[in-house]
């Protein structure tokens, strides 16, 4: 049944998630899990129906590029400055120590110090994927408590992206300081460009036709796509400008609008791009490091909702809320893998040591999304009484 039809790929993506989230409704489980084990059972350690990588790469990229645009739109920097001070603190804080865990887990499993440091660094973000889509619209707009995380996950971003532009500089042949000094200044380019774009081009387009929900669609889909096709040639890539395209215009009064008229699309990339975390699973691979994967996720899941509830406390947080955002923020995160397919990449870890972050990413996402699921109100709580928009 393996085939190298795209068409053949999307129609298993979203017939088997049909399936399996009827599956999952009547069984009152979470919808985003169900995709993970459809992948895992479609791809290649089990069915083997989705087996070309090139395929599986392609039509992740494009999911993860509109999912960091969405979420870019949800990132209002004003939003940032007014919680800075409060934010740092737990965000450089709490990094110090998942990413001590981290790089101490990865000595003890006798890596070397580079990849212990890698390993370590890709633990220390949560997802903004799973908190952003598991906090309601109202919370996240609206209450303390969204403007907290999002001031916390976004500086995660920015330190993770910092990451990924250190690991990129080691692919080409001139020295780190002068590859990392290139990137930095293109990111900072890109970066001016946005604001300038965003400020003299999209908001007079947007005034002046807004009214026409169509243009405003292809406007939208066109400067994400247009900025992460610029940064993908200046060396960054296109996860970054198209995050970077979100967040030009996060600061606009149309952002919610847009993100509101988007909400299909991302449905479309986010099942998309749960699938792909599943189908791109080799269990055969991930053997080896199951249970270093196992007991390095539990300490995680474990150690992080604590470690953010006790720093948000001593920044001023109530006691409820803060253990709320820590269990919201208490798992790994998309750049993790990000981090481990890059630097798998340019040699920078060695196999096992990529699928020992991957493994242990994806095993505290999928423990995560059922702890938060079924205790917080979310849209897909499986009980009626906690499901909020």
């Amino acid at each position: 049944m393996p085939s190298d039809s795209l068409v053949f790929v999307i129609f298993l993506i979203f017939t088997g998630a049909a399936i399996v989230a009827t599956v999952a409704l009547y069984a009152r489980q979470a919808l985003i899990v169900s995709y993970i084990v459809l992948g895992v059972v479609m791809g290649p350690s089990l069915l083997g129906w989705v087996t070309d990588a090139s395929l599986i790469r392609d039509v992740a990229d494009i999911g993860i590029m509109f999912l960091l645009f969405l979420l870019g739109l949800n990132m209002h920097p004003q939003k940032l400055f007014r919680l800075l001070g409060s934010a740092t603190i737990v965000t450089g804080l709490s990094s110090l120590v998942f990413g001590g865990i981290g790089m101490a887990a990865g000595l003890i499993l006798g890596f070397s110090w580079v990849e212990s440091l890698i390993v370590g660094g890709g633990l220390m973000f949560s997802s903004t994927i799973v908190g952003l889509k598991l906090l309601p619209t109202t919370v996240l707009h609206h209450r303390h408590t969204g403007e907290v995380m999002i001031s916390i996950l976004l500086l995660q971003d920015i330190m993770a992206i910092v990451l990924l532009l250190v690991l990129k500089a080691g692919i080409g042949d001139q020295s780190l300081f002068s590859d990392v000094v290139g990137l930095v200044l293109a990111l900072l380019g890109v970066c001016l460009l946005a604001w300038l774009v965003e400020r003299f081009v999209l908001i007079p387009l947007i005034a002046r036709f807004d009214v026409i929900q169509e243009y405003i669609f292809l406007l939208a889909i066109g400067w994400c796509l247009g900025l992460a096709q610029l940064s993908d040639w200046l060396g960054l890539s296109h996860e970054i400008g198209a995050f970077i395209a979100g967040v030009a215009l996060a600061s606009s009064r149309i952002a919610l609008f847009i993100a509101e008229n988007l909400k299909p699309l991302r449905d479309f990339f986010l099942i998309i791009f749960f699938f792909m975390l599943g189908a791109g699973l080799d269990l055969h691979l991930l053997l080896d490091v199951l249970i270093p994967a196992v007991l390095l996720a539990a300490v995680i899941l474990v150690v992080k909702p604590i470690v953010f509830n006790q720093l948000l406390v001593h920044t001023g947080e109530t006691p409820p809320r803060a253990k709320e955002m820590g269990i919201r923020l208490g798992q790994g995160s998309e750049f993790s893998l990000l981090i481990a397919v890059l630097a798998l990449q340019t040699g920078a870890l060695r196999s096992q040591a990529a699928h020992l972050l991957e493994l242990t990413t994806i095993i505290t996402m999928m423990v995560s999304m059922y702890l938060i699921v079924w205790r917080y109100p979310t849209p897909i709580a499986v009980n009626d009484e906690l499901r909020r928009n």
